[in-house]
């Protein structure tokens, strides 16, 4: 048996539930926040048999793994180079969501 903890941003978690309970996965949803920028995000943990494992991280790659984003922004204003009343957005690809997942064993499991 193996203990799933994955940690992915909170805009990602519905699609995500939503298609591991499809798929018959029982999830535990916690809201946690990142150590670093804390940002808030949400923690899964699912518990399953060992060979349902790849089955999960394939969902939660297709649902929460990193994906290209476009952001876009202002140009930084040069004296003289833009009119004061332009208003001109510039692109930039980044790269929006992802996870981090933990797969760990279970030694025992008992329901009660």
């Amino acid at each position: 048996m193996k203990m799933i903890f994955a940690m992915l941003h909170s805009e990602d978690v519905d699609e995500t539930v939503e298609e591991l309970n499809r798929a018959k996965y029982w999830v535990t949803k916690l809201s946690t926040t990142g150590g670093f920028l804390k940002n808030k995000n949400v923690t899964l943990v699912v518990g399953t048999e060992d060979d349902l494992v790849p089955g999960a991280l394939k969902i939660l790659q297709e649902c929460a793994g990193l994906r290209p984003s476009i952001k876009y922004t202002m140009p930084a204003i040069s004296s003289g180079n833009l009119h004061p009343n332009t208003h001109t957005m510039i692109p930039i690809d980044t790269k929006a969501g992802g996870c981090t997942v933990f797969v760990v064993d279970v030694d025992r499991y008992e329901k009660f």
